[in-house]
Formats: structure tokens, sequence, C-alpha cells
């Protein structure tokens, strides 16, 4: 077995290979704390052939025993990928993908399998630097290591040791994740950051560069133990085919179709461009065909795709002119539409140029909240963001299936962008659902989604603290040549070299996703486009607030209303009665529905306002306790020789007794009452027990005195 090591945070991280999964072309096991995953990396020895991606996948997969638990459901036995599970899968490839030898085209499969969870917050982002190292140490001609780390910063007030206040931080622990006000990973190879993702509380664009800095400074040391692991167990890498392309027919194609496409490719309209591209494309391969009939169609099309890629770059880099006919910095015309859906609790229409979001809210109780089996044992959720992607809104037809990695992975990125902006339960006590389907897309959907969200919680009456905008760059770079691109088509996305997502309010970043192509982008190039992203998210606000300023006071008519109450906990027992008798009397009474906690908070929920209003004054009475002075309509629960004891509120008896029945004297209890008999009383001493005395006769004089006046 051979191992290296380094100190990130005061903790030894481990690399270890030679002893488990032996057969695969890589494998390491990273360990870090009591936190332990296994990365191994396999890649088939034949070369793919006619495919125009490299075939990569990645699968980050959580065993319940590396928690010491049991899967929750029937099975009881891992399934299907969780939500969890997929997006840090998609977080380990993003950075990986980039980094393998161009030209190597073989089936490549990276897993990474928590051993044992630690209480450390690092299982997933050590998946990147474990798959890294099982990949350089492999024959697979992956040469550049990536390494990653978590990086947050404690909120300016945090509790508790306020030497901590505003500090940054590596690698946080779960119990550091509640005071921190920004939580990023952040991955990179020695030379330069490659992928950030994360959120935080508003945070200005400075203290995220401050944050980066820092993370990439770890990365470098995880590096150096990657690159001395390979210097110990490293195979030589396989060999990998140059790419010889067809100079002629390249030439042929170029000669058919670069003038032509020229003034196509600046057609604003993206139908109408792909269309005319299209023809152009056609015509070629008719023309290339008659000369030749044994002519590569396959081949055609890529080559034209690559002359496009590059006009369409040129066209950037030297004219400053883009694919639709925009300077670097413009942002497409935006329209809000409000209100559009009657039966749902808010919603709005977000169209920015060619993209369209169409976002709903729905708002539930807490017995709508999202039940969750993970490692961390069970968790509730009551806000989600879903992301769907149907094929129509880019003109395909494509069979539906469940969710796939991409819309998992835009969803969460929204719903991180929205979270942090969201009322506490204690001011908005409802389960939040967002669904954003997107009817049209010509790039950045999911900042669409995060706009369309704020106008429709806004729509919905939903207090949040500020609106959010988000807006995606991109970038074009060759040589020395670099040009930031503000709100980028589909097209800048698919041809050029970053893609760069930053949402927000007007005070700061609410969430940050950064991905490249290239080897990574300078400090100088990263703040370049955070200074104009954060200019474009201004400008996306001002349309916002534009078509609504703020939530708005009432909620829709169809949303149900939510009325909370603490009661005392020995009250609980009461308002659910034996075998849950009273409660389910209540609902039955009403049609609400009544959740109770341990700690004695009462939730009614109703859409209909007079029924909640009613279950409310119910539960009331069950907990209300008695007053002295106060006087109450009761019945008669039992009679004794010296008394009677009455049912003032449900569950509240006091005493009656003998000399307080009447002005006049009474020699025995039954020649005035009976059980069930309702009786006006009075009580005139509660002792320090909690034992209540009425009195009937005081009661009688009160009456007597208020139909005198």
């Amino acid at each position: 077995m051979t191992s290296t090591e380094v100190i990130i945070s005061e903790k030894n991280l481990i690399l270890e290979t030679g002893l488990m999964a032996k057969q695969a072309d890589g494998s390491v096991v990273a360990r870090y704390g009591d936190t332990m995953v296994l990365a191994t990396a396999v890649a088939n020895k034949a070369t793919v052939e006619g495919k125009d991606f490299f075939p990569l996948t990645i699968d980050y997969i959580e065993k319940a025993y590396s928690a010491g638990r049991i899967p929750g459901g029937f099975l009881k036995r891992e399934g299907r990928l969780s939500e969890k599970e997929v997006l840090t899968s998609r977080l380990i490839d993003r950075p990986i993908r980039p980094l393998f030898k161009k030209g190597f085209n073989s089936e490549t499969q990276g897993m990474v399998s928590v051993l044992s969870y630690g209480d450390e917050n690092i299982a997933d982002i050590l998946g990147i630097t474990a798959i890294s190292a099982a990949l350089l140490i492999s024959d697979i001609p992956f040469e550049d290591a990536v390494a990653a780390v978590r990086v947050g910063r404690f909120a300016p007030d945090a509790s508790g040791d306020e030497g901590r206040a505003g500090k940054i931080v590596i690698n946080p622990c779960f119990e550091d994740m509640a005071s921190l006000d920004l939580s990023l990973v952040v991955a990179g190879t020695a030379g330069a950051v490659t992928m950030v993702e994360g959120g935080g509380l508003e945070i200005p664009e400075d203290v995220l560069i401050t944050a980066i800095d820092r993370a990439h400074e770890e990365i470098k040391k995880i590096i150096e133990a990657q690159n001395l692991l390979r210097e110990k167990a490293g195979k030589p890498k396989r060999a990998v085919a140059e790419v010889k392309g067809n100079e002629a027919l390249a030439a042929s194609v170029k000669d058919l179709c670069v003038a032509k496409m020229r003034d196509s490719i600046r057609i604003p309209d993206k139908l109408q461009r792909q269309k005319t591209l299209d023809g152009i494309l056609d015509e070629a391969i008719k023309q290339l065909a008659a000369a030749d009939p044994e002519v590569n169609v396959r081949e055609i099309a890529k080559l034209f795709e690559h002359l496009e890629q590059d006009l369409v770059r040129t066209s950037i880099l030297n004219d400053g002119i883009r694919a639709d006919g925009r300077g670097a910095d413009d942002i497409r015309k935006i329209d809000c539409h409000l209100n559009l859906l009657p039966r749902a609790h808010g919603s709005a229409l977000f169209v920015r140029g060619e993209t369209q979001a169409l976002v709903a809210v729905t708002l539930g109780t807490s017995s709508d909240e999202q039940r969750i089996d993970s490692l961390d044992g069970d968790t509730y959720r009551a806000f989600m963001l879903h992301y769907n992607f149907p094929p129509f809104s880019v003109g395909e037809v494509k069979p539906l299936r469940s969710p796939g990695r991409r819309e998992i992975g835009h969803g969460a990125l929204a719903e991180r962008s929205i979270k942090s902006v969201l009322p506490g339960a204690d001011v908005f006590p409802y389960t939040i659902r967002i669904v954003s389907d997107i009817l049209e897309s010509n790039g950045s959907s999911s900042m669409a989604s995060v706009c369309g969200a704020t106008l429709a919680l806004m729509d919905a009456g939903v207090p949040i603290k500020a609106p959010v905008a988000g807006i995606a760059m991109g970038l074009i770079k060759e040589g020395e040549k670099v040009v930031v691109l503000t709100d980028i088509l589909g097209l800048e996305d698919h041809f050029g070299d970053m893609d760069f997502k930053v949402s927000g309010t007007k005070k700061g970043i609410t969430a940050f996703q950064m991905d490249v192509k290239i080897k990574g982008v300078s400090r100088e190039v990263m703040v370049f486009a955070l200074e104009k992203a954060r200019l474009g998210r201004l400008h996306i606000l001002g349309k916002i607030t534009g078509a609504i300023s703020e939530p708005r006071a009432e909620l829709s008519k169809n949303a149900p209303r939510i009325f909370q109450m603490k009661i005392k906990a020995e009250k609980i027992k009461d308002v659910i009665g034996s075998g849950g008798k009273v409660i389910k009397g209540i609902i039955e009474q009403t049609g609400v529905k009544i959740d109770i906690n341990d700690e004695g908070i009462v939730t009614i929920a109703s859409s209909d306002e007079a029924s909640l209003a009613k279950a409310r004054a119910i539960v009331e009475g069950i907990v209300e306790d008695a007053q002295i002075g106060r006087i109450y309509k009761g019945k008669v629960k039992k009679i004794m020789d010296f008394g009677a004891f009455v049912e003032i509120l449900p569950g509240t008896d006091g005493l009656l007794h003998i000399s307080q029945i009447s002005d006049k004297r009474v020699n025995k209890v039954t020649d005035e009452l009976k059980e069930d008999d309702e009786v006006m009383v009075k009580v005139i001493e509660i002792d320090r027990a909690g034992k209540i005395k009425l009195s009937r006769k005081e009661a009688l004089k009160d009456a007597a005195k208020q139909s005198e006046t």
C-alpha cells in the first residue's frame, strides 16, 4: 500500500492506493478525519467511434453503513441515486471532464463510494480529490490533477466565539455551517480555479473573491500530495492516437460555406438562424456528395460545426458582435407577466429574449414537507424548487422521463438562489413549492427560473426579504484576447469557454456557479466578470420591481390560511384527546388541518377563514386557563354530598361547594342540581395546586346587578 498525506485546516488528508479495488485502472481511498471515500476509475481499452462527446460517467454513492444506518423504506437497501447523490455526481464531474487529453474517446467511468461518514462535512468534495488522484495514478490519459475544498465565512454577527466573526474557514464541519453567511465548493488545478459552486446571504463580490483565493491556496497543497502519490504509484499513460482531420474536406466545406455563414450567424432569431445554417449545410452535403458519393456526411457536419464555432468566436473577439447582434454587455429584452394561473397560489411568466420560464408557487402546511432519509438522519424540507425542461422548449421530440441530472442541478441552483431571502417559519409557517417549467429556451434558463420564482413568490404574497435576480455570464478567450459576455445565448454557452451564473439581491450574492472548459480562468477575469454580472443583475432587478415592487399584502384566496399558537405542554393531551378523539372531532367539525408538535406549537390550516376561526376558537377554549372573577357557563359533571364538580372549560373542572350554590340555605345538592345541568358560575379562588373554587351564588348576584343597570 502506498500513501501520501497533507494537513488541511489542522487535519490530515490521507490518500492511499494499493489495498482496495486493485483491478480498477486506478483506485484511491481518501480519508479526512472519520470520513473515507473510495474512488475508482476505469476506461475501456477500445475507442468509441462516431461520438462527438467524451463518454464519461461519474457516480457518487452514499453507503448507509458508512454512517451506521439502515436505509429507510421497504427494501432496506440502497436503490437509485438520491437527489444529493445526483448533485454530488455533477459536482465531481464538472471540474474533471475538461482535463482529459484531447482525442481520448474511450468510455470512462468514475465511481466515488462513501465508506465512512464522519462529522467533517466533506464526503462530497473529498470525492473530487479522490477521483482526480485515482485518474492520475491510472493509465488513463488524465494529466492535470484537480482538487477541491469547501470554504466558508463566519457571519460578521456570528454568535459564540467573537474571534470567528467574519473569518474565512476551510472545510467547515456540520456544527459550523449554521454560523456561516457564505459556503462554497471550490475546485481547481495548481494553476487556476476551474469550478465554483455555492451560495451566501447577500455576499459582496470582494468577499467571494477573497474566499476563492483562500480556497485555492489549500487546493495547491492537495495537488502536491496527489503528484507525490503519482510519483510513487502511478502507471504509464496509455497512448492516444493523434486526431488527424481531413484537410482537403475541411477546405472544401470552408470554400462552400464560410461566405454564406458570416451573415447567417448574426440572424437574431434562433430558429431562423438555425434554419438558415441547416440549409447551407444541406446544400454543401449535396454538392460534396455529387462529387464523391462515399463522402462522410457525419464528418462534414462536424467540420461545419467547427467552422460555425470559429466564426461566432471571431465575430465576438474581433468585431464585438454576438450571434444575435448584441454587444458584449447587452441584456436581451425582458418581459414580466404576473398572476397568469387562476388556481395557483402565485404565478409568473419571465421572458428574457427567447427564454421563457413559467413559474408557479404552491403553499402548504407542515404535513406537506418533504421527508429526506440521508446519512445525516431523517430531515424535513419545507422549501422546494423543481425545474422542468420539456423537449418542446427547444423544438425537439424526445420521450418524457423522470428528471435528469441537468434538471435536478438547475433546480438546486435556483433553489439555493432563493432560499436565503425566504421568511422564517416563525413569520411565515408554510411549506413552499416552486415549479419552473421552461417553455422556450435559448440560454440561461436556470437564471430565468430564479427571476420567475421571485415574481411568483411576490405574486403569492410571500414576504420575501428582497427580490432576487440571476444572470449567466460567458467567456471567449483566444490567446491574450478575452471577452466576457453578459446574458449568454445557448450558442455562446456551447461554443464558449466559461459558464458563470450569479444570482442575488441589490445588496449581494445569494448563489454562484462557475464552470470552465479551458484550463482555468485568471483572478482578474473573475473579478471583471463578477462586476459585469453585478451590473446586469441590478438591471434585471429593476425590471422585476417595475412589474411588482413588493409582495402582495394578501395571500391568494386559494392558498391555505395558517394560524399558530403555543400551548402548555400539559395541555397537549387535552387537545389531542384519548386516541386522538378530540382533535379528530375538531377536524371533522371544521374541515381544517391541525398539527401539534412536542413543544406545544399548534398549527391550524384551512383555505376557509370561517372554518379556521371556528377551529381556533375550539382549541383556545380547550387550552384556556380559568380566570378569577370571570363568569362561565359550566356543566355539572358530578354530584357529591358537599357540592358539585362543574366543567367550566374543556377538561377543566371546579368545585361548586354546597354553600355557594344559592343565597338560600341548601340542605341537599340534589335539591338544586343534577348531572348535566348547565349553570352559570363564577371563579372565586384558584389555589397553589391549581384547584378551582366556584360560586353560583356570586354569579347570580352579578347577573342581578347587571339587570338593574
